[in-house]
């Protein structure tokens, strides 16, 4: 399931506080890598970002998600 999605329905969050907890999110786990890995956590929440906007069916996002594997 995507995080966004999560937040909004396990938290019971708007669109507006799942987007600003993403973004903190985002920021902690960022800080909390080495260096050399905070591109590929940027990588991690824009594909979370993209998979939030589209409509791509869950299967397909899925396939192409290392998480999910």
């Amino acid at each position: 399931m995507d995080l966004l999605k999560e937040l909004k329905e396990k938290a019971g969050l708007s669109n507006e506080q799942a987007q600003k907890t993403f973004e903190i999110l985002k920021e902690y786990v960022r800080g909390k890598v080495p260096v050399f890995l905070s591109g590929t956590v940027e990588k991690w929440f824009a594909d979370i970002e993209k998979r939030a906007g589209s409509n791509d069916s869950p299967n397909e996002s899925k396939d192409n998600d290392f998480l999910e594997h």
